[in-house]
């Protein structure tokens, strides 16, 4: 799971250490009540001291970066010109989250004039936040009783979303066996997905892969199948097809653990009788999803980025495809060939050996199940024109099949769309959403929001 860490960026003003240096133990405390607040929300707090002048908002963000902070959270402890910070904020690729609160609830008639030079940072935040939009630096605002309201709990939410963010930056993604020829919504080169997004893709050729396979007698090998004899539903799965395909599986989890990726995709066309793989490794992908690493089909490296982006915030996702409409039931059907994420299955998945005519190798053990019912997002993160991207999310229903079910044999699901399916399939095409999508349990639509403009992307929330 993902442990933002935030850097607390605090401003200050000068003249009032010089002028009223005894109000400085006041301010501390209230930044000290705020840093653990943050904390409390699960937040790693990167502490600067209280800051006054250029210089030292400039050694804050510089520390900031060496640290590796997600995100800028910048709280005016009283009013700070902007031009002291500016610079500094504006240089950082470091995105800002602006705290917008001051240590007292009330400020009517009745309060201590004395307590005005504690809570009058709110001008502050509009001197800074006017300048940080002329110079085109992004941020986000917040506002709100640090103690009295839900304020701490959105900066908190930001925070998330900046730690996905920064996740993409350190994305190191296999491609085995290149792309599906002709797949042309995900296609998006390597170089423009390293500087769009900060993804690295490895290529990785089947030679490469052959050289990782265990032996049959290994005992990895019997480890691994065992393992599996504990964890699904095995009833039907027959000995050589359970081997040939655990082979497989373990030279891929070997080629992850060298490369160190944190996601990957594969090119199943590729595989055939001369490869010298035993079969298609897609229990593999299955099996990388429920550990919280990415996975996409045919090649698909910013599918896969995205899907490992979204499990270290909410494991609980999976690799899918729309496959048919229910134009009867208002539904529609996600499958994929052998790939699901087994901790997602209502009940306990099925391994079964499952022979595939366009596989042109050893029939593949895959991980067969339908999804559980529940509440779901379904989020595509999509190439759109002139190097830019664009996220679409829908809040979905996964259905709760009841009676007879005759995909069986297959990864399989339906889900209700938020609008009519027609109208639905129209929003999803119109705005260029991608045959490939990740779905996540659970309604996280305001998180991706968030995730969205932290990255730039243009959002369309279907329904």
């Amino acid at each position: 799971m993902l442990q933002p860490s935030v850097g607390l960026l605090v401003h200050y003003l000068e003249l009032y250490d010089r002028l009223a240096p005894e109000a400085r133990p006041r301010v501390e405390r209230f930044v000290a009540e705020v840093n653990g607040a943050l904390k409390k929300r699960g937040l790693t707090v990167v502490a600067a001291p209280i800051c006054r002048t250029a210089p030292e908002f400039d050694a804050a963000v510089r520390a900031f970066e060496s640290k590796r902070a997600d995100a800028i959270v910048s709280l005016h402890a009283a009013y700070s010109p902007s031009l002291e910070s500016a610079d500094a904020l504006v240089s950082s690729r470091v995105p800002v989250i602006v705290l917008d609160t001051t240590p007292s609830f009330s400020y009517g008639p009745g309060q201590d004039p004395g307590d005005l030079l504690y809570n009058h940072g709110i001008h502050g935040v509009q001197d800074l936040c006017n300048v940080l939009l002329r110079r085109g630096k992004p941020f986000e605002v917040e506002a709100g009783h640090w103690e009295r309201s839900d304020v701490l709990d959105r900066v908190a939410a930001w925070s998330r979303a900046a730690s996905a963010g920064a996740l993409f930056r350190t994305m190191r993604v296999g491609r085995l066996a290149g792309a599906f020829a002709g797949m042309g919504d995900f296609a998006v080169t390597n170089e423009a997905l390293a500087s769009g997004l900060g993804i690295e893709v490895i290529e990785c050729d089947l030679d490469r892969l052959r050289t990782l396979l265990p032996a049959r007698g290994a005992p990895e090998v019997a480890t691994e199948m065992a393992s599996d004899l504990r964890a699904f539903d095995t009833h039907a799965l027959g000995y050589v097809e359970h081997l040939a395909t655990t082979r497989a599986c373990l030279a891929v989890r070997k080629w992850l653990e060298e490369d160190g990726l944190s996601a990957f995709t594969m090119n199943f066309a590729a595989f055939d009788a001369r490869c010298g793989i035993p079969t298609v490794p897609f229990l593999e992908a299955s099996k990388a999803m429920a550990r919280g690493q990415g996975y996409a089909g045919e090649g698909d490296a910013l599918t896969a980025a995205f899907v490992g982006v979204l499990a270290s915030a909410w494991p609980s996702v999976t690799f899918t495809e729309m496959f048919c409409p229910d134009w009867e039931g208002n539904r529609i059907f996600v499958s994929h060939m052998g790939e699901l994420n087994p901790s997602l299955a209502d009940g306990r998945a099925r391994l079964i050996a499952k022979p595939m005519p366009w596989v042109s190798v050893g029939t593949p053990v895959i991980a067969a199940g339908r999804l559980r019912s529940g509440v779901a997002t379904l989020a595509d993160l999509a190439p759109a024109a002139d190097g830019a991207f664009r996220l679409l999310t829908a809040r979905v229903e996964v259905a709760d099949v009841k009676g007879d079910d005759r995909h069986g044999d297959a990864v399989r699901g339906w889900f209700t769309p938020p609008i009519a399916v027609p109208r639905f399939l129209e929003a999803y095409s119109k705005d260029g959403g991608t045959h490939h999508a990740a779905l996540v349990y659970g309604d996280v639509r305001a998180d991706l929001s968030r995730l969205a403009r932290l990255m730039g992307w243009a959002l369309t929330e279907i329904g």
